[in-house]
């Protein structure tokens, strides 16, 4: 079953009692952090909330991919081990020898499939882009402010769009955003990320670059803008497999970006790198620590769009285990297979503790045949 926005979602998750609604007042300013913080904790990730009265006109759905059983439900499968199953066949069958004609006739069906999981661009207007606000106000949305030293408000489950200016290629992302005014945030892209890559491209030649930021709609897109995808490899590909058809792409109104048509929300802007960049953070993270502040770049809005009936997608992160925790857990069986049959022919298995938060550590499971090889797995998992 393909997610075709957060309101479907919530209706899937209430069917399977993964779901708790809160309907009295919730303020976005620490309260919603904190409740979500201790069921987060709970066995098994606890369930996903619907915080319905924000003090805005939107409600908030925070907690969503946070157990295995919803990542699976995002998905539409019945487990995330499931995914490593059909990820492995269909490395198997793509790399497979093609001996003769035979063969190659054979893996007709399968290239037909990757071909129609490719993201197509329609020229209509999408569902994301009902309600204009062409005079936009951040303030409207019930973005977190998550932990008492934190910099301010931040957007957690941002979609971040942008584009190579010298290949045109597309790059979806996920990098939290400051508020500092109703229509500016920061954009946190550490320096090895492609949107910093790209910013950089834009700074040599001199040109404002346009970013798109879209929210919600189908869950596989937030899980793909998280992913660890090779450079240039479209995210929205990853995102078709996920959930077996095409993501749709519609063009945005202020700038040529295009984001997925079925988006809750879609915050159009620009960046400047003539600008100066801002004091950005801290912020409460992965860990359970706080990040500290540093310089970013501004993110300059110019126009708002979204849904009817649109729901705010936040999620939080801090002392494990949290919902990142479960998205590791997506990311590390998705990824086995390809790093095995790429990179690491010796890797049997590997498993991202919920300790580490997907980002830290790793143990992994090799055949050992020669001396320092463990070594070599090492630098290539790194």
């Amino acid at each position: 079953m393909s997610i075709k926005d957060l309101n479907t979602f919530i209706d899937l998750l209430e069917k399977h009692g993964e779901l708790i609604r809160v309907k009295s007042f919730v303020s976005p300013d620490l309260e919603i952090t904190e409740i979500t913080d201790r069921i987060s904790k709970q066995k098994d990730g606890g369930k996903a909330i619907l915080f319905e009265n924000t003090g805005t006109g939107f409600p908030l759905l925070i907690n969503a991919l946070g157990s295995e059983k919803r990542v699976s439900l995002a998905f539409g499968r019945n487990s995330v081990f499931d995914l490593e199953k059909e990820i492995e066949g269909l490395f198997v069958d793509l790399m497979r020898p093609k001996d003769n004609l035979w063969d190659k006739l054979k893996l007709l069906p399968k290239l037909k499939d990757v071909a129609q999981w490719m993201p197509k661009k329609v020229k209509r207007k999408g569902v994301c882009q009902e309600i204009i606000i062409e005079n936009p106000d951040l303030n409207t949305l019930p973005i977190l402010k998550c932990w008492p030293a934190d910099g301010g408000k931040f957007v957690t489950l941002p979609g971040v769009h942008t584009v190579d200016p010298e290949t045109n290629t597309p790059n979806l992302g996920m990098y939290r955003m400051q508020i500092f005014e109703k229509n500016m945030t920061g954009m946190h892209w550490h320096k090895h990320k492609t949107g910093a890559n790209h910013f950089e491209k834009y700074k040599k030649l001199g040109m404002k670059m346009p970013v798109s930021v879209a929210l919600g709609g189908d869950l596989v897109y937030t899980y793909a803008a998280t992913a660890p995808m090779p450079e240039n490899f479209d995210e929205y590909l990853l995102a078709g497999f996920l959930r077996k058809k095409p993501v749709k792409l519609v063009k945005c109104l202020s700038n040529d970006l295009y984001v997925p048509e079925d988006s809750d929300f879609v915050i159009e802007g620009f960046v400047d790198p003539a600008e100066e960049l801002i004091w950005e953070g801290p912020f409460g993270d992965h860990t359970g620590f706080y990040s500290l502040a540093d310089w970013y770049p501004k993110f300059h809005v110019t126009c708002i769009t979204h849904k009817k009936n649109a729901v705010y997608p936040a999620t939080i992160v801090g002392i494990p285990p949290m919902e990142d925790a479960y998205i590791g857990l997506a990311t590390e069986r998705i990824f086995l297979t390809p790093i095995r049959m790429s990179m690491v022919p010796e890797l049997k298995n590997m498993i991202l503790p919920v300790a580490g938060v997907a980002h830290n550590f790793t143990v992994a499971n090799i055949e050992k045949s020669y001396p320092g090889q463990a070594v070599k797995v090492m630098n290539s998992l790194w």
